[in-house]
């Protein structure tokens, strides 16, 4: 089956709201903002291996709903609604409100799961290690997003400089698997990777059981370079 997401998708999903995005955006930040203050409220919640070992699986998700402080909460919130509310839109076309919305759903709080599996095999015996922050799970739905638009420009904050969705992804992963290995800073790069992975496989799946769309096929047929301008973007 063929399918077109510029053409067909996109012109369904004109009045489709984004509510589930923006309600994961308000619950994820109001928890957040309480934990800053509530040291308790953290400890119970946080991805803590120990504490998983002890049957508390619910950490597997709650961590997602955390985050370190103010700076890490908005660039995570922010690029869960880029992302978000465009994957949530075509979801809601492709397979229809409700049905889009609970896929929608699993994909975020899967993403979450998924996510962070690397490094509870890694860290599980680490009583010092703990983790959190929405990362893995809108790393999930950065990958979705890009096999969606592959070419669509996309770049970091504050740089004006923009690449195709495809080529921003490649250099997102060998990025990422590089300061992984480096142990570079206090970020859960295994997270970001295993995340966006997961994102792809979801996608994969389930376009192709429930739509019988191959994504894959429709991510090599939409990346079109004629020219220069199709590889690089300076300027907001």
């Amino acid at each position: 089956m063929t399918f077109s997401f510029q053409k067909c998708t996109l012109n369904k999903t004109t009045n489709k709201t984004t509510m589930i995005t923006i309600i994961i955006i308000a619950i994820t930040s109001i928890i957040s903002y309480i934990g800053f203050n509530n040291s308790t409220l953290v400890e119970k919640y946080i991805f803590y291996p120990q504490a998983i070992k002890n049957k508390q699986a619910y950490r597997f998700i709650t961590y997602g709903f955390l985050h370190a402080d103010l700076s890490h909460l908005f660039f995570n919130m922010f690029a869960l609604y880029l992302f978000g509310t465009e994957i949530e839109k075509v979801f809601k076309a492709v397979f229809g409100e409700g049905a889009g919305i609970f896929l929608y759903i699993l994909l975020y709080l899967f993403g979450l799961i998924f996510s962070i599996l690397p490094t509870w095999l890694k860290e599980r015996n680490n009583y010092r290690y703990r983790s959190l922050g929405a990362s893995g799970a809108v790393s999930a739905l950065v990958f979705a997003y890009i096999l969606i638009y592959p070419m669509n420009f996309m770049g970091i904050i504050f740089i004006p400089i923009f690449l195709p969705a495809f080529i921003f992804g490649i250099i997102f992963v060998l990025t990422s698997i590089y300061l992984d290995k480096k142990q570079y800073g206090n970020v859960n790069h295994s997270a970001h990777i295993a995340g966006g992975l997961f994102g792809i496989i979801f996608m994969f799946v389930v376009f192709n059981i429930f739509a019988d769309i191959n994504v894959f096929s429709y991510f090599i047929e939409s990346i079109q370079l004629t020219s220069i301008k199709d590889l690089i973007h300076f300027g907001y």
